[in-house]
């Protein structure tokens, strides 16, 4: 019988498709996390993967055992915190790395305090990156902004908190001032710097530019909110974003924002899982613990 170990081995080299990355994750060397597979393996008596020079791909059989290896280290792991009347074990969240700038890392470090024999291990990436990854069991859950599209029947999706959509600029040695946008407010002599078209907030970016009827001059297209502040600072651009929540904005010497006329649009910031799932006590502590900061 396989133990706890060699299947977290498995559920870690399903999610980076890789023995070397999993085993830095698991702190096992290279060697012994690909015997540990091949050992899974050959007791279940399938093999698991798709292999390739490059990486490990799972295969039907491989991602059919997902969910029930996961529910088993989840059972594992929760054993005396019962008695205990606290969660321990790990938990595997993707996270977009503009939440951790958010309400999102300020929650997760008092749960942390509250929790203290709960791991909580960070994926950074994009939302429609993530999707996949939940309802295939490579991530528990993911905080992402709320899909354009209609989820899965499998999937379930609860708001946590939401921003704003603004317009950032370049400061100029104006006057600071939140003010609201006007056809001179926006720049004729520099680009418009476009968070990426495809994401589920490049959707939010263009449905505030439709709404509010205006015309971009449009230059660059990245898909880090971070990196857009950053060239807006450098006075590189204007853009379109939504107002990260704990950011102290008001201080920033470097920024002008200005609010926008029209109908007020907002990314919704939420916890993304599958409706069943072996670590929903942690995951429904993490949408408690919003509920009590926002309250």
């Amino acid at each position: 019988m396989s133990s706890i170990r060699v299947l977290k081995n498995f559920i870690a080299i399903s999610r980076h498709g890789s023995v070397a990355a999993a085993a830095r994750e698991i702190g096992l060397t290279a060697a012994a996390a690909g015997q540990q597979l091949q050992h899974l393996e050959a007791e279940i008596g399938i093999a698991l993967f798709d292999r390739n020079k490059r990486s490990l791909v799972l295969n039907n059989h491989g991602r059919a055992l997902i969910e029930p290896i996961q529910d088993i280290i989840a059972r594992y792991e929760s054993l005396g915190s019962g008695l205990k009347n606290e969660l321990s074990g790990t938990i595997v969240l993707g996270a977009l790395v503009s939440t951790l700038m958010g309400h999102f890392g300020k929650a997760l470090d008092e749960l942390k305090r509250n929790y203290p024999e709960l791991e909580i291990k960070l994926i950074a990436g994009l939302s429609s990156d993530f999707l996949d990854q939940v309802l295939d069991g490579k991530l528990d859950a993911a905080i992402v902004t709320e899909s354009p599209f209609t989820l899965p029947q499998s999937a379930m999706w609860t708001e946590l908190y939401k921003e704003p959509m603004v317009l950032i600029l370049p400061q100029t040695g104006q006057k600071r001032s939140r003010s609201t946008v006007s056809d001179e407010t926006i720049p004729k002599n520099l680009p418009f710097i476009r968070f990426e078209r495809k994401t589920w907030t490049g959707h939010l970016v263009d449905q505030t530019i439709k709404v509010n009827k205006l015309a971009m001059n449009e230059g660059m297209e990245i898909n880090s909110v971070e990196a857009i502040i950053e060239l807006v600072r450098q006075g590189l651009g204007y853009s379109i974003i939504p107002q990260l929540a704990n950011v102290d904005w008001k201080h920033d010497q470097r920024l002008r924002i200005h609010t926008l006329p029209g109908k007020t649009i907002y990314r919704k910031v939420g916890l993304l899982e599958r409706k069943r799932h072996g670590r929903q006590s942690i995951t429904t502590a993490i949408k408690a613990q919003f509920l009590s900061a926002l309250s």
